[in-house]
């Protein structure tokens, strides 16, 4: 957004010799010491940690809006405001008065000369530190951090993903992604390739529909993202590749501002399952798919043409039911899906949080319910009777025909009012393991136990007021541990956490073994 206080909130030189020691990205909180999202202020050059570590920097920017009892009203608004920050690592820019990323700048050009300083620093600190990083390398195989679990020491190979500035959306999907094995794998196994042109022509290559005018392939950069995580080499990748492949294939993800990471998520699987069906180095797709016996199997799903290892591992079906109230007559329409959307029902919207005790708690089974349940359709969608001729009211509801192999559900938190896009911030309980789907099922009893029931996966959490604003971070489990994904920050986690977050998308893997659990 345009932002109208950077005249006077940026107020120190470009070049000042105010900052700290170090490289930005890993300057340390002037109060709690922290090195986790570092932001320094455009107004004193302090650097403080951001809103989702301990929030230092909104502190700082309160307890300068204090007023002086001393001051007159004409002095205090002359008095820089300590508003604008610079966050340290994509250095993107904030103000809290406007409670939004800003990408305007002063006259002079202030805060790209800041930004281009804190890079300066930040490349000079990574050449200096580069030799001493090559030399861990080649001393020690756990190139990571090393965490005191159940009093033994383990690595942590989990590598986060840089900001490129308001890109949290796609790197909280991409980390979500990357905890589905069979999906991951499945890219991750593919062989690397090179697109055809100059030198690299005759090399093997994805001919895909997206190469014709664009010269670029999402498989490919998708494959090797994915591969660049969980290696433990780095501890922050920049999908910088794959970034510029999103900018030319999906134009309403170009530029830097906030993105919805679900309609993110949406546009990624389906052009993943376009590309993909245009197969590999001329060997069809079903010829790849039919290497893995597991995805090929059970596969009974098709989106826009053939099947692809998305629709194999993400897609379901849904039998929409309506019925004619006049009438009777009843109509039947089988829909593919890659995930379900769930209103959160209203007589919960009012509920923030877990321990808030004004009513019961909003349950991932309220959602369901309220998903399924049969329901009469106003007067603005009446259902248009072959029998009757004409318009008539109706109701309707949906079955589950067959559930996909990850059970992507999709809460819509956010909501049209008149002229705003506003957010519902209600809590909603989820399981860990043992989300039972059975109940929602067509045909239950040609479904074995085990084919109903989903452990958690991943968690993707939105923080913050509006879909245009706020920050994504992602919880995921990897053998066995759950995991934070803060952007470039990685961090090891626990259940009791996990299950507090308000949680926005929910990525459930069918169980495939037999174990005891607790069923929604």
């Amino acid at each position: 957004m345009e932002c109208p206080h950077l005249s006077s909130s940026v107020c120190i030189a470009p070049d000042s010799a105010k900052f700290p020691n170090g490289s930005p990205s890993s300057w340390c909180c002037s109060v709690c010491r922290s090195n986790k999202s570092p932001w320094v202020c455009l107004t004193c050059s302090s650097v403080h940690c951001g809103r989702y570590v301990n929030g230092h920097a909104k502190k700082h920017y309160e307890d300068a809006q204090v007023p002086l009892t001393n001051h007159k009203k004409s002095e205090k608004q002359d008095k820089p405001q300590h508003t604008v920050c610079m966050d340290c690592s994509s250095y993107s820019t904030y103000c809290y008065r406007c409670d939004d990323f800003v990408v305007n700048d002063t006259k002079l050009g202030l805060v790209q000369k800041v930004r281009e300083h804190l890079q300066n620093l930040e490349n000079s600190a990574f050449t200096a530190d580069r030799h001493r990083k090559r030399k861990l390398l080649e001393n020690s195989s756990l190139n990571s951090k090393l965490l005191k679990v159940n009093g033994s020491t383990a690595a942590i190979c989990a590598t986060g993903l840089r900001n490129l500035g308001n890109t949290c959306f796609m790197n909280a999907i991409l980390q979500s992604l990357s905890n589905i094995e069979q999906f991951c794998c499945y890219f991750k196994e593919l062989p690397a390739v090179e697109l055809r042109n100059g030198k690299t022509a005759g090399r093997r290559t994805y001919h895909t529909r997206s190469q014709g005018d664009n010269n670029v392939s999402l498989v490919e950069e998708f494959r090797k993202t994915l591969c660049a995580l969980w290696q433990g080499s780095q501890t922050a990748f920049s999908p910088e590749s794959l970034f510029y492949v999103v900018w030319k294939i999906m134009p309403n993800f170009r530029g830097y501002q906030q993105q919805d990471a679900h309609e993110f998520m949406r546009y990624l699987l389906d052009h993943l399952h376009l590309e993909l069906q245009g197969g590999f180095n001329g060997v069809s797709r079903s010829s790849i798919l039919q290497e893995n016996s597991a995805l090929s199997a059970s596969n009974k799903c098709c989106i826009n043409g053939a099947s692809t290892v998305v629709t194999a591992i993400f897609g379901g079906i849904l039998q929409n039911e309506v019925n004619c109230l006049i009438c009777g007559t009843e109509s039947r329409k089988f829909d593919p899906f890659l995930d379900l959307s769930l209103d959160i029902p209203s007589q919960f919207r009012n509920k923030r949080s877990k321990n808030q005790e004004n009513g019961p708690v909003c349950s991932l089974r309220d959602c369901l319910r309220s998903f399924t349940d049969l329901e009469e359709l106003d007067e603005t969608e009446l259902y248009m009777c072959h029998k009757c001729k004409k318009k008539q009211k109706s109701t309707k509801k949906f079955w589950i025909q067959k559930l996909p192999k990850v059970l992507c559900l999709h809460l819509k938190r956010f909501h049209w009012t008149a002229y705003l896009r506003n957010k519902v911030d209600t809590y909603v309980e989820f399981p860990l393991r043992g989300l039972d789907m059975k109940c929602y099922l067509l045909e239950p009893e040609n479904s074995g136990p085990e084919h109903c029931l989903y452990d958690l996966a991943a968690v993707v959490v939105h923080h913050g007021s509006g879909v245009g604003s706020g920050h994504y971070t992602a919880y995921a489990t990897h053998e066995g541990r759950w995991f934070h994904f803060n952007d470039s920050t990685v961090t090891l986690t626990d259940e009791d956490t996990v299950v507090k977050a308000k949680a926005y998308i929910l990525f459930y893997v069918e169980r495939q073994a037999k174990a005891g659990s607790d069923k929604l």
